[in-house]
């Protein structure tokens, strides 16, 4: 059985041929779709307490695992292509980031 992957963030918000940006929006204890990240991106904390990823035993991006941490508004991180995970937040508040796909 051929697994299916979602999107890798909630909404589209602006997209054009050098760049795709989302919005991804979870509310305590909501679960992205499982998602494969095929673009090298950048991600941009907006608000919330705390995130966490989930990584597929087949991902070949850096991380692997269960990976969380301590949301901190504007904090901004360049992420390479290749992670096959599933964002879950794991905190009180609703989590939101920016995430910018480079084409």
């Amino acid at each position: 059985m051929e697994r299916v992957l979602g999107d890798v963030a909630t909404r589209i918000i602006l997209e054009n041929d050098r760049v795709r940006i989302w919005e991804m929006d979870l509310a305590p204890g909501e679960r992205s779709a499982t998602h494969r990240h095929g673009l090298d991106y950048v991600l941009v904390q907006i608000d919330g307490d705390r995130i966490a990823a989930q990584f597929e035993p087949d991902t070949q991006g850096a991380l692997h695992g269960w990976v969380e941490g301590t949301v901190e508004p504007g904090k901004t991180r360049y992420l390479a292509r290749g992670g096959i995970e599933t964002a879950v937040n794991t905190g009180a508040r609703r989590y939101r980031e920016i995430l910018i796909e480079l084409k």
